[in-house]
């Protein structure tokens, strides 16, 4: 079997694990025809994302087997440091009935949902932090919204769907893939249950981002497109207009991670005009809806289109102080992606290094980090020493 051949390679795991193109393309999110073509030669290697998919579906332990290239451990790219969530599955997963020990009291628990989101945003290991409260909140959660009806139930609603939110971000890159479709999915459901748009839309946008992150980009953006519509950015409201400029940044990030340039800078567009038509400094308090979001997302939609040259010139320009620090972390990844792209070895390990200065907790559990870090483990020439350093950091190395 010839080395480069990754198609020959796919077939024959698929083979020896029993499977038909049928229930392949079924188990990763993708159509027969898809499998035939990328076992044919006629569609390139998938990206990293998909090679996890295929190699868990496969029961492949190591790239390797897949790609041909350096040993790259499954385990290593997918289950970086362990997420404390054990106790918040357990919730998530039961099926007894609520009950409440007090009469319902929406404000609490609304207030309870701001407290935890302050929470994520602020605290040096969020996930950590959220782990810790989530169980907790999550049973008040259904409990509030199981004794209440009418317009108490439906505001109910919305702070379960943010509850929710938070329960997608704990298990984002973790051992528990499942939690994050199960949490997009039931937040979707109480935004849907509350009969607010601007919930619905909030929750639009977490369900884009998990659907972007399995490739499925279609959804990512009917789901998005659907949410819109229920929005007016002209009614003057902040809130509302802050809400649909996240939902168009959803957008572009969706268009420019399917190489679709036009329609990408459309949307990215869009949200600029809506965060300009904003009070001076906004910032929407948990969806971090505001001019430097923009403008981080703009760099990260640079290195998605193979710009990295543009990528960098927009970095050189960044002001994220006002982003909270898993925000920042997330941008400096971006901007270490457009280093990459360029051949830049010294650049990526810089960038690298920023994002967990700023928050190990993201920085550690993002598959591109830990992808890079081994390669320039191995060939990253006058960076080795500083990459194995940052590999021990995330774990990768012992």
């Amino acid at each position: 079997m010839r080395k480069a051949d990754f198609g020959a390679r796919l077939r024959s795991h698929r083979e020896r694990a029993g499977k038909t193109r049928t229930v392949l393309g079924g188990l990763v999110g993708r159509s027969e025809e898809w499998v035939k073509a990328v076992e044919n030669g006629r569609i390139l290697q998938p990206r990293l994302p998909m090679l996890l998919r295929l190699a868990e579906v496969l029961g492949v332990t190591d790239l390797a087997e897949l790609t041909g290239s350096g040993s790259m451990p499954v385990a290593a790219l997918t289950k970086a440091a362990s997420v404390p969530g054990d106790r918040v599955v357990a919730v998530m997963t039961s099926h007894a009935r609520p009950s409440a020990r007090t009469e319902p009291d929406v404000d609490r628990f609304l207030g309870r949902v701001d407290q935890a989101w302050q929470l994520w945003h602020t605290a040096p290991a969020g996930k950590a932090a959220i782990a810790a409260v989530l169980p907790d909140l999550l049973v008040e959660a259904r409990a509030t919204v199981a004794h209440l009806d009418g317009t108490a139930r439906r505001r109910a609603g919305t702070g379960v769907a943010r509850t929710y939110h938070l329960a997608q971000q704990l298990f984002a890159f973790s051992p528990h893939p499942e939690m994050v479709w199960l949490s997009a999915d039931r937040a979707m459901a109480a935004a849907q249950d509350s009969d607010d748009p601007a919930a619905i839309a909030a929750a639009a946008w977490y369900y884009a981002h998990v659907y972007r992150s399995s490739g499925q980009l279609g959804m990512a953006h009917d789901v998005v497109v659907d949410a819109t519509a229920e929005l007016d950015p002209h009614s003057g409201e902040a809130e509302q207009l802050a809400r649909w400029g996240k939902l168009q940044l959803a957008a572009a990030r969706t268009h420019s991670k399917a190489g679709e340039e036009g329609l990408a800078w459309q949307c990215w567009d869009r949200a600029k005009r809506a965060a300009d038509a904003l009070p001076a400094g906004y910032m929407h308090p948990w969806l971090m809806f505001g001019a430097a979001e923009v403008a981080a997302t703009a760099v990260g939609m640079e290195a998605d289109l193979f710009h990295p040259g543009r990528a960098i010139r927009r970095s050189a320009t960044l002001d994220l102080g006002g982003l909270p620090a898993h925000r920042r972390a997330a941008a400096y990844i971006d901007i270490a992606r457009a280093y990459q792209l360029t051949g830049d070895p010294v650049g990526l390990v810089h960038m690298i290094g920023k994002a967990l200065r700023e928050n190990l907790d993201v920085t550690e559990r993002e598959p591109f980090v830990r992808q890079a870090l081994l390669d320039l483990v191995d060939n990253g020439g006058p960076v080795r020493d500083d990459a194995r350093e940052l590999a021990l950091v995330v774990g990768l190395l012992r």
